[in-house]
């Protein structure tokens, strides 16, 4: 799997790589030849932005960088779960346009894991003890 990180501090790059690493092998066990670009960037509309380019199993995953490292990671975790939904033929590009956001499948799929996911990802890493992997008292994720 290659796997290229765009922007951001040392810091999230370091955390993007093993959450990228950590999601394919939970969510696609069995793919390994897959080619995920993530920019850390302030995308336009939206916290985070998943596409399938044109070429066979190239993702862009689109992320913005200043948000909490916690919701970052969360953030993610949830475009990765959209990679494993084109990846598998259970959601293809502007297919559930015409459904509102909250109400298409691939949104309740990925919203429902992006939690889960982190927080295990955590604990593989040892991180979870770590104050910022925390939910924080009256915080929503």
């Amino acid at each position: 799997m290659l796997i290229n990180i765009v922007g951001g501090s040392k810091s999230q790059k370091k955390h993007v790589y093993k959450m990228v690493e950590f999601c394919a092998k939970m969510l696609m066990p069995r793919m390994s030849n897959l080619d995920i670009t993530v920019n850390l960037c302030k995308p336009t509309g939206a916290i985070g932005y998943c596409l399938e380019t044109d070429n066979n199993r190239t993702f862009e995953i689109e992320v913005d960088k200043t948000q909490s490292l916690r919701r970052l990671l969360e953030t993610l975790a949830h475009e990765m779960v959209h990679v494993k939904q084109y990846e598998l033929g259970e959601l293809a590009q502007g297919s559930e346009t015409h459904i509102d956001y909250w109400d298409r499948p691939s949104e309740i799929e990925a919203h429902g894991r992006e939690v889960g996911l982190f927080v295990r990802w955590a604990e593989k890493e040892r991180l979870a003890h770590l104050k910022w992997t925390q939910t924080q008292k009256g915080q929503t994720t």
